[in-house]
């Protein structure tokens, strides 16, 4: 059993800092990809960053030069530091992971359980 547990939403003003932390635990082989979506009321899930296991990164347009995403793959966690946030940031949260639970096993797509971000005066 492989679990994704996010952190570190809340609520913010316009222009200050969040940093969401995901932590997967359980049965894990290895880690391909990690990264974090949103998703805003009425809107679909979109994609903000991703991290390969190599340290390559790609980042939604909209949050270019203001999210950083890192890694640590020691401790299966990736972060999320989200500056100059702005009320389109607006929603909720989620963490993904490709992970291989055994050598032998392909690899699968697990999903956090979503942190609200709110950016709001």
């Amino acid at each position: 059993q492989v679990q994704l547990v996010e952190s570190g939403g809340g609520l913010v003003q316009p222009g200050g800092s969040l940093r969401l932390s995901c932590a997967a635990s359980g049965s894990i082989f290895s880690i391909n990809a990690m990264g974090w979506y949103r998703q805003a009321p009425g809107k679909q899930r979109e994609l903000v960053a991703t991290s390969t296991s190599g340290g390559s990164t790609d980042y939604a347009d909209s949050v270019k030069g203001r999210f950083t995403i890192s890694r640590n793959n020691a401790k299966n966690t990736v972060y999320l530091q989200m500056n100059s946030l702005k009320p389109e940031d607006t929603a909720v949260y989620y963490c993904n992971a490709a992970i291989r639970t055994m050598v032998t096993m392909p690899q699968y797509s697990y999903w956090g359980q979503g942190t609200q971000v709110t950016v709001s005066s």
